[in-house]
C-alpha cells in the first residue's frame, strides 16, 4: 500500500475501524490516531487544549468542537505526523469536517488523501458485536461465532466465567447504530463525492476488507 496524506476512517460501531486503523499505520508507516487517544494525551502533557479538556470532562460535560479541533491542531504538529496520520473515529460531525478542512488550509499541511467508508448491514453489526464474550477474571476476549472457547461459557486461559457485557446487548447496540446513523449521516454526505471517497464492503473476515482496502490504496 502507499498513500501521501491524511486517511480518515468512516463507520458505525462494530465495522472494524479500530482493527483497520491499526494495519493501515503499521503497513503506511503512519500514526493511527483516535478521538480518545489525543485527548488522554494531551490531558497527560498538559497543553492548552489538555487543561481546557480536562476541565469540561471533570465537570461531567462533553467535550466541544472547539477542543477537539484544537488536540487535533496539536497532534498534527507532532513529528510523527508530517506524512498523514490515520483518523479513527475523527471528525465525528460535520462541523468537525469543516474545521479540519480549514484547519489543514490554514496550517498548509499534508492533504487528507483518502476517505475510507467501511460499510457493514446493522444485523450483521448486531451479531459481531451481542456475540462478544468477556472473562471476569482475566478480560479475555471470545465470540460465539468466530471465536468460541474450547468450553461453552469458560475461558481457555483462566477458566473463569464469560459474560456478555451490558453494552453488547442487542437492544443497546440498535440504538447505538440509530444514534451514530442520525449522527453521522451528514458527515457521510460531506465527504460522498470527493477525491478519495470510497466505501470499503466491510463484510468478511477483517483480512479481507484489509485487502480491499489495499487495492484502493494501490
Amino acid at each position: 500500500m502507499t498513500s501521501g496524506g491524511h486517511i480518515i476512517l468512516l463507520g458505525a460501531p462494530g465495522v472494524g475501524k479500530g482493527t483497520q486503523a491499526k494495519v493501515l499505520s503499521m503497513e503506511l508507516g503512519l500514526p493511527h490516531v483516535s478521538t480518545g487517544d489525543m485527548l488522554r494525551a494531551s490531558v497527560a502533557a498538559g497543553s492548552e487544549m489538555g487543561k481546557r479538556a480536562k476541565a469540561v470532562m471533570e465537570s461531567g460535560a462533553l467535550v466541544s468542537d472547539e477542543i477537539i479541533l484544537g488536540i487535533v491542531s496539536e497532534r498534527l504538529q507532532e513529528s510523527d505526523a508530517q506524512k498523514g496520520v490515520v483518523f479513527d473515529g475523527f471528525p465525528r460531525t460535520v462541523v468537525q469536517a469543516e474545521g479540519l478542512d480549514r484547519l489543514l488550509a490554514r496550517s498548509g499541511d499534508v492533504a487528507i488523501a483518502h476517505i475510507l467508508h467501511i460499510v457493514l448491514d446493522d444485523e450483521e453489526i448486531v451479531e459481531r458485536l451481542s456475540g462478544r464474550r468477556v472473562c471476569r477474571d482475566c478480560g479475555a476476549i471470545y465470540h460465539v461465532r468466530f471465536q468460541p472457547p474450547k468450553v461453552q461459557g469458560r475461558c481457555d486461559r483462566c477458566g473463569g466465567e464469560l459474560f456478555q457485557r451490558d453494552d453488547d446487548q442487542p437492544a443497546v447496540i440498535r440504538h447505538r447504530l440509530a444514534v451514530y446513523a442520525a449522527e453521522t449521516a451528514p458527515l457521510v454526505a460531506f465527504y460522498r463525492g470527493r477525491a478519495g471517497y470510497a466505501e470499503v464492503d466491510g463484510t468478511g473476515s477483517s483480512a479481507a476488507v484489509t485487502e480491499r482496502i489495499r487495492v484502493l490504496l494501490r
